[in-house]
């Protein structure tokens, strides 16, 4: 009995060491971003997803007063094919705005319709220098990439980029949500995505169609790749039937502006101090 009791202190430590690897691994590990659809209702976000608040991260909009009908439309763009443009003759057209986050090719390459973008009254946000997987950076590796595409937005167009993230792929860690919250950004993720990035494989026109109307619910952050040629000729389209159902188009200021709702959290792994 008495070896049991002077061993107790040892292990003690290493249940705490434990303990404290096993909270480390919880918040460090690559995660990635998914939902599961539920047709028109809210649907169904990671485990634990409420909790990203605590790093200024979004991906729906549950503070919709009642009567409120309210989508928030936001695209990807890393190049431009001539479909870029045609996405926002439409959302011209429909009189929308929406987000766009960026890579650094758009930005050197098609200067002038990233400034369109800007002119009419689109946000434009920060998407990485060239899609790198940010889970597992350092901070000081993030800041870097952030910073860079900032400064490079702003020498081409004399603008400050909106402080919006999206994480390339949405793969994303702790502790890279909480690097980039420090770096003032607002981190968007999204209720909504469907197949549309593959320029190869694209989906027939009204079966594309009928995928985001039928999944389109309330205060959806929809996910859209604006290379997509299926997504240029069916977004006249999809605009007029948003309106029809009584949707209006939010911006990303007006979101993030709200409080997130706190219930369903996932308790983190208990501290254990000496």
């Amino acid at each position: 009995m008495k070896n049991i009791i002077l061993k107790l202190p040892s292990l003690i430590l290493v249940i705490i060491s434990i303990l404290n690897i096993t909270a480390a691994a919880v918040g460090e590990r690559g995660e990635c971003w998914f939902i599961k659809r539920h047709g028109t209702q809210r649907p169904d976000f990671p485990s634990g997803a409420d909790r990203l608040s605590e790093y200024n991260a979004y991906f729906i909009d549950d503070k919709l007063g009642v009567g409120e009908r309210r989508i928030y439309l936001t695209f990807d763009a890393g190049y431009e094919n001539g479909n870029v443009e045609r996405i926002l003759d439409a959302m011209k057209e429909a009189g929308a705005v929406g987000a766009f986050f960026l890579l650094d090719n758009i930005i050197l390459k098609n200067t002038d319709l990233v400034k369109r973008m800007k002119d009419e009254g689109h946000l434009v946000c920060n998407h990485t220098l060239r899609h790198r997987n940010l889970s597992g950076a350092t901070p000081e590796e993030i800041a870097t990439d952030l910073t860079s595409l900032e400064l490079l937005y702003l020498d081409k167009t004399g603008e400050k980029m909106d402080k919006y993230f999206r994480f390339p792929e949405g793969r994303y860690s702790e502790s890279s949500l909480k690097a980039v919250s420090e770096l003032g950004y607002k981190t968007v993720f999204w209720s909504f995505a469907y197949d549309d990035w593959d320029n190869a494989r694209q989906m027939p026109n009204d079966k594309a169609i009928n995928k985001v109307l039928s999944n389109t619910h309330n205060g959806a952050v929809m996910l859209f790749h604006p290379t997509s040629k299926t997504n240029a000729e069916i977004f006249p389209t999809l605009l007029s039937e948003w309106k029809k159902m009584g949707y209006t188009f939010g911006t990303l200021d007006e979101l993030c502006s709200k409080q997130f709702r706190q219930s369903e959290k996932t308790p983190s792994l208990p501290s254990v101090t000496l």
